[in-house]
């Protein structure tokens, strides 16, 4: 795949598909049965073409090519997740402390009759959504909201699930005054005294400190597509070589990918996409996300509060080892 064909791709794909129900709401209309026969057989052979396309398309595909798909505009985002895949949800707002954010929406929901904690990152399809979830690029308040919730679910022993799709915790002046690391820091420290479980899912972006802030937990899962990184590409190469647009190279070095993510011990598995991506099935990553987390949960909830919670701190600190020679 090309990188800087890929949205060209996806756009054609778009229109094909934009054609191929037209073309089915036209045989469904359509009286004289010879010319509803041939429109049938023409909607046969393009959706066979646009299946091989999409398998070709999505053959082989590289680090920075995975960071446009894990930013399709169409992709599931966690309130999609919360309708398919909970029941009873209800959203809290406000940090206590005055402020309120909404790039991270959380509260209580049931999972399969069990009650839960759900926290997640919210991006927008539009330029309005966008802006009011702040491009689900969270402040401070938004740490603490979910450090509230996750107090919560210990108090009411909710296992916790979290949703993580953000390119990075908001960057601006206002933030920083108000104590952005330090909210992120505590919201990751609580998450290591939690002794309930918690899984945490990457179904898009992982950037840095914003994506870790709700993901130091039990199970971490990470999409086929979405990225984990400690910060975005074009960031990156802004930085090494004040040249944004070497994003693609930068991504390639980041290892962002979740195989990468995998190999190095970082997640705890890979959850399988549909060709073509989440976007283009969702009702299918719907049930594979489902499974992964009911599987998951199962598994922690053999443990006692006490083996949670050492299990959780034992693999984070596994992390970075090395061996001196």
């Amino acid at each position: 795949m090309s990188a800087k064909n890929h949205n060209e791709w996806e756009s054609e794909l778009t229109e094909l598909e934009k054609f191929i129900v037209n073309a089915k709401e036209r045989a469904r209309k359509e009286q004289n049965e010879s010319d509803k026969a041939l429109l049938e057989d023409q909607i046969v052979k393009l959706e066979d073409g646009r299946d091989k396309f999409l398998k070709a398309l999505y053959t082989n595909v590289g680090d920075w090519e995975k960071v446009l798909i894990a930013r399709a505009e169409k992709r599931p985002y966690t309130l999609d997740y919360v309708t398919a895949l909970f029941q009873d949800f209800v959203e809290l707002q406000g940090d206590r402390n005055g402020f309120a954010d909404n790039a991270i929406i959380g509260g209580p929901a049931t999972f399969d009759g069990r009650p839960v904690m759900i926290v997640g990152h919210q991006k927008g399809r539009n330029i309005q959504e966008r802006q009011f979830r702040n491009f689900a690029m969270a402040k401070p308040e938004g740490y603490r909201k979910a450090i509230r919730l996750f107090e919560m679910a210990e108090r009411f022993n909710m296992p916790v699930i979290s949703f993580v799709d953000t390119p990075a915790a908001d960057p601006g002046v206002e933030s920083e005054s108000r104590g952005i690391s330090e909210a992120i820091a505590a919201s990751i420290m609580k998450m290591f005294e939690l002794s309930v479980p918690t899984i945490a899912v990457v179904i898009g972006e992982g950037g840095s400190g914003g994506a870790i802030g709700i993901a130091a937990s039990s199970k971490v899962l990470m999409l086929q597509y979405s990225v984990y990184s400690v910060i975005p590409p074009e960031g990156c190469a802004a930085i090494l070589w004040r040249m944004p647009e070497r994003g693609a190279e930068a991504a390639r070095a980041l290892k962002l990918t979740a195989e990468s993510a995998h190999s190095f011990g970082l997640i705890d598995g890979i959850l399988p996409e549909p060709v073509g991506g989440a976007h283009r099935n969702p009702i299918e990553t719907f049930a594979t996300v489902k499974e992964a987390i009911a599987k998951n949960l199962a598994e922690l909830e053999k443990m006692t509060p006490e083996q949670v919670r050492e299990a959780r701190f034992a693999k984070f600190r596994k992390m970075g080892q090395f061996d001196s020679v």
